[in-house]
């Protein structure tokens, strides 16, 4: 084998190991990816239940209530569409009606939604940039007071 020959088999195997590489990097981030809906997405878009995703929108002013097995239950919406949401655990300090929260986790097969996790925003100025897009393309969005705004493009 020549000098040459050796070096382009080195060289094609170097791309096809990086090839391969990234090949397992990017089908391994694929599976990690949890997508973030609205309750209004959720409806249009037909998740499937047992599909992880991250649910963003407002807690409904009088939905929370306190279950007998030590779960919370409340609502949340984006002004178009409502989604139960079923949480066991601890909710964030900040947690309150009309607020603004992301919860993750998947839907069951009744179309409830059993969150996992549960944020809220860290001060009255801050909501997660997914759900105020959501709530501003729904015509819908509330100030930092909960008082709310007409939503400007």
């Amino acid at each position: 084998m020549t000098r040459k020959q050796r070096r382009s088999l080195f060289i094609g195997t170097g791309l096809a190991v990086l090839g391969l590489s990234a090949y397992l990097v990017l089908s391994t981030l694929n599976d990690s990816i949890v997508f973030f809906y609205s309750p209004s997405d959720v409806a249009e878009k037909s998740v499937q239940p047992g599909e992880r995703f991250r649910l963003g929108g407002l807690v409904s002013e009088g939905s929370f209530k306190h279950l007998p097995d030590g779960e919370v239950e409340f609502e949340i919406s984006d002004g178009n569409k409502v989604l139960m949401v079923n949480y066991a655990g601890l909710l964030p300090d900040l947690f309150r009606e009309g607020q603004g929260i992301v919860a993750e986790g998947t839907l069951d097969p009744v179309g409830r939604f059993v969150a996992d996790t549960v944020l809220a925003k860290h001060d009255e100025n801050y909501m997660p940039r997914e759900v105020a897009d959501s709530l501003k393309k729904q015509g819908v969005w509330q100030d930092g007071r909960g008082q709310p705004k007409q939503a400007t493009q």
